[in-house]
């Protein structure tokens, strides 16, 4: 079984596939899933700083603060 990490400790310019949605907040999981990010769905890391990431996800592209990329595990 392979560990899972959070989004902002991933390899920048690698595609993982998301493996857990990590939060209790209803509107944090509905917004995630308005982006197409949802378990199973590849995200590519373009991206990072200390407390935020670009990524791709669907032909889109996010900046997403350290709360949104902390409840990511690839």
């Amino acid at each position: 079984m392979e560990d899972k990490i959070r989004l902002l400790d991933a390899e920048v310019g690698k595609t993982y596939t998301i493996k857990e949605i990590n939060t209790d907040d209803d509107e944090m999981n509905a917004f995630l899933f308005r982006l197409g990010c949802y378990v199973g769905e590849p995200i590519t890391l373009v991206s990072k700083k200390k407390k935020s990431c670009i990524v791709v996800i669907k032909d889109g592209r996010y900046n997403l603060d350290q709360l949104l990329s902390d409840a990511i595990l690839v």
